[in-house]
């Protein structure tokens, strides 16, 4: 049988894990970035984005970041636009709930920006008729069964 020359395999790949992003410094937008907030994933190291600026981008996520930084939907991230193709971008980083809390606070983002919730936008329709879920029996209706 050959030899096992590796270092281990995949649990050792997994374990590496970076604690430098406990403190890192706000990194703002630059010219040709924008920020968005993830509605849905797509697999293949993409996902669908709802753009500050109101464009809908399909993004794709870079190799450094994949595998090793997890974006869910509502997530808020900084993508990099594509000269050549408006309704593309690359995902250059995503913001830890504090640090997205953080740009609303700077005004980098809109007001009406939802942070906390797992899809952006669309749960309005969903909380008008939030308390109309259980269906009340009194004591007479369980007779009549």
């Amino acid at each position: 049988m050959p030899k096992n020359k590796g270092k281990g395999g995949k649990n050792r790949k997994r374990g590496k894990n970076e604690a430098d992003d406990e403190k890192r410094e706000l990194v703002f937008k630059e010219d040709g970035q924008e920020y968005a907030q993830v509605l849905r994933m797509l697999g293949n190291g993409r996902c669908e984005a709802m753009c500050i600026d109101g464009t809908k981008r399909l993004c794709h996520i870079r190799g450094k970041m994949h595998k090793k930084v997890w974006i869910a939907a509502g997530d808020i991230i900084l993508v990099g636009l594509r000269d050549y193709q408006d309704d593309k971008a690359d995902v250059i980083l995503k913001y830890m709930p504090d640090e997205a809390r953080l740009l609303k606070a700077y005004g980098e983002l809109p007001e009406n920006t939802r942070l906390n919730e797992g899809i952006a936008g669309g749960l309005d329709e969903e909380e008008d008729g939030a308390g109309d879920d259980y269906i009340e029996f009194e004591d007479e209706d369980i007779d009549k069964i």
